[in-house]
């Protein structure tokens, strides 16, 4: 466990998100970081700046600016329409779960579950870490898989995990 934690935190520092890691709250560490734009314009769209500026705890799976990339041409143009913010918070609500989980939590549910985790997400449904290749994955609702590329970046109200796919429900 020890040599999977050294190579997530080394693929932390690769990805360059130590400016996240100053902020205040979740929010401000994701305002703070040029690879989450995207995911600020959608917090925003949905109207959860303030809930997740709240005391929370909350652990947050954060997409990448790349992550959105990787969604069919449009998706994100369409999620962000004021007529389809249920189903933006729905996505976004989806990337969240209740709680201070820190990556040591995560790999010790991963053993302790015989090679899998399941998450509830704030949205209701669930999400299940497991590890592939060293490296932590989440699978979503439709089969989809996320790397966890990124761990522990701590705000006053919780953490933050940067992934480098969108998590959907299903």
């Amino acid at each position: 466990m020890k040599s999977l934690l050294k190579n997530v935190f080394a693929i932390a520092a690769l990805v360059g998100v130590s400016t996240l890691a100053n902020a205040q709250t979740i929010v401000d560490a994701a305002v703070g970081s040029k690879d989450h734009t995207t995911l600020v314009a959608a917090v925003k769209a949905a109207g959860l700046v303030e809930t997740l500026s709240g005391t929370g705890p909350f652990t947050v799976f954060a997409p990448v600016n790349s992550a959105f990339d990787k969604l069919p041409a449009g998706t994100v143009d369409f999620l962000l329409k004021p007529e389809n913010k249920a189903m933006l918070t729905a996505v976004l609500t989806y990337h969240v779960v209740a709680g201070n989980i820190m990556a040591a939590d995560v790999l010790k549910a991963i053993e302790a579950g015989g090679g899998k985790a399941v998450l509830t997400t704030v949205q209701g449904a669930k999400l299940t870490a497991t590890i592939e290749d060293g490296k932590v994955i989440l699978i979503d609702g439709k089969g989809g898989k996320s790397t966890v590329v990124a761990t522990d970046i701590k705000g006053s109200n919780g953490v933050i995990h940067v992934i480098d796919t969108v998590v959907l429900p299903q």
